[in-house]
């Protein structure tokens, strides 16, 4: 694709863009949140305030993991309500509501302590980043699912992909707030409360862009609200509502939906184990997400100071500024990502090659982390630094947004709020093991926490390689088709190098499946659509790009 087409669907599809930049812009909490703890907790005038500073080494782990895990427990919590409220109220409610959910927890934290002393404000120092958990829990549920929903297939990937984007964007900015108030403000209460003070700004910005979207059309026609559904495929695409491929799309999302409209949320979860083909779309969000929690990326971002205290970078602010650098090397990679790799190369590539490239960095601190032990500078400290920004490359190129973009492609759509909060609730519940366990793994195992990661993420390149096909270019109604027969071969296929293991056997091609489809999903008989389709049927036919 040429810069000029590039440039042309951009100006197209500006509606769409603008609509995953405006919901994305709660993964910006989402990644502030994150981002910003871990530097807050290295401020002297932080632990002096709490009396971390006067606890044993042990006791200190263990108090600054609970206040990082909190946030998780919340976001589990969040994550989990996500399906009934998105089934019940929508989409775009349930985002704003989430907004509020987040400021309000953000004001908490930061006025926690004033007029009580330092131990109650540990307390409501819990409860407000908890509260704040559920805030973002809802948003990191509800976004992909939002997104997906509503992105044009052309750029569907490139949408979706934009939850990691501003996830960076997001941490990058709250470690350069903290570096700055580190360096700018001297030590005292308004060091540590000023960067918590800032992450209410872009709740605010998420929530005033929302009011402006609308709706996912798949879940006003879920609700019967077809007219609606039209305004908003049009307005996402720039077409008139009475556009023919408005309508054949319109069309095909009702057909999908026939007979499964308005689906209780217990029976969502109950429909997830139909059959086979239902259990293995359903599963595979979760499981690439668990695998997400294992690369090791929030154990850098939640403890990157200690990290690079541990490579022989000691003062805090020298520590502080290297976590700058990482957020703005992650940030950065995943834009060029988005822009140029992820509908080009696949969701299947990248995982891979991203897998194995951030195996490789761990692997490599994990080794001169073991080879020195001692936090003292010497040539190879300079190669393991730059192994942690190598990571942070390897990461966004892979692992870090394309889990939710596969799974939000593969969950089969009359259930995608359900097994999608099922995946953001995993992400939370390890993100929340992995933020107790860091600190006592990096205290214990020292070396061996980077060779847990660096495993893991050759476990997951490998899964990928073997278990998932591409799913890039295909409509959602049509990604059912990639599981229903040859599912191995399929995905041995579409990975790079896959066919020496094939020999001669190839999957059956996607055309054949559709022509001879046998309602594996199991997807609406055509019978069931009569009632529905009657009086706006639109001749079946490829609906140009619009195709979501």
């Amino acid at each position: 694709m040429t810069w000029r087409t590039e440039l042309q669907q951009t100006i197209q599809y500006r509606n769409a863009y603008f609509l995953a930049f405006s919901a994305t812009a709660g993964y910006v909490c989402f990644g502030w949140d994150i981002g910003l703890i871990g530097g807050v907790l290295a401020l002297p005038s932080f632990q002096q305030y709490f009396g971390l500073d006067k606890e044993s080494a042990s006791a200190r782990a263990s108090l600054s993991g609970n206040i990082v895990s909190v946030l998780q427990a919340g976001g589990f919590v969040g994550a989990i309500a996500s399906s009934w409220l998105a089934s019940r109220y929508g989409r775009k409610p349930s985002l704003l509501a989430s907004a509020v959910i987040f400021l309000i927890g953000s004001a908490i934290q930061s006025i926690v302590g004033l007029g009580s002393t330092p131990a109650v404000g540990l307390k409501l120092l819990y409860f407000s980043r908890f509260l704040g958990g559920v805030g973002v829990g809802l948003m990191s549920a509800l976004v992909p699912t939002y997104v997906s929903e509503c992105a044009p297939r052309a750029i569907r990937g490139r949408c979706t992909g934009s939850i990691e984007v501003a996830v960076g964007l997001g941490n990058m900015l709250s470690f350069w707030v903290n570096y700055g108030a580190a360096l700018n403000i001297s030590p005292g209460e308004m060091q540590w409360r000023t960067p918590i003070i800032v992450q209410i700004l872009p709740g605010i910005v998420f929530f005033v862009f929302m009011l402006f979207q609308p709706e996912s059309p798949r879940w006003l026609v879920e609700r019967g609200r077809y007219n609606d559904a039209a305004n908003a495929l049009g307005y996402i695409a720039r077409k008139d509502p009475q556009d023919d491929t408005v309508q054949v799309t319109l069309s095909e999302i009702r057909e999908q939906f026939a007979g499964k409209r308005q689906l209780p949320i217990a029976t969502q979860f109950k429909k997830m184990g139909e059959n086979r083909i239902i259990v293995l779309r359903c599963l595979i969000p979760s499981i690439a997400t668990f695998f997400q929690q294992w690369t090791g990326t929030n154990a850098i971002n939640y403890y990157s100071p200690i990290i690079f205290a541990n490579l022989g970078i000691s003062s805090t602010t020298a520590s502080l500024l290297a976590t700058g650098v990482y957020g703005v090397v992650k940030f950065v990679v995943t834009c060029l990502v988005l822009a140029f790799v992820i509908e080009s190369w696949g969701r299947k590539r990248t995982l891979i090659y991203g897998g194995l490239a951030q195996a490789i960095t761990m692997i490599w601190i994990g080794g001169y982390s073991a080879v020195h032990p001692e936090p003292t500078v010497v040539p190879a400290t300079y190669v393991s630094i730059v192994a942690v920004y190598l990571y942070g490359i390897a990461f966004g190129l892979g692992w870090g947004f394309t889990p939710l973009v596969l799974g939000s492609e593969v969950a089969p759509g009359h259930l995608r709020s359900a097994v999608m909060s099922i995946a953001v609730g995993v992400t939370w519940l390890f993100t929340y093991v992995i933020a107790q366990v860091t600190p006592i793994m990096l205290a214990h195992i020292t070396y061996g926490t980077y060779l847990v990661f660096g495993v893991a993420s050759v476990i997951m390149a490998i899964w990928v390689y073997v278990c998932i096909p591409e799913t890039t270019g295909y409509p959602l109604e049509d990604v059912r088709y990639l599981f229903e027969k040859d599912i191995l071969i399929r995905s041995l296929e579409d990975a790079p190098g896959g066919r020496i293991f094939l020999g001669k056997r190839r999957a059956i091609p996607m055309e054949e499946l559709k022509k001879n489809a046998t309602d594996a999903s199991p997807e609406p008989a055509p019978s069931d659509l009569s009632d529905e389709l009657t009086k706006e049927a639109v001749p079946r036919g490829q609906s140009d790009t619009l195709v979501i």
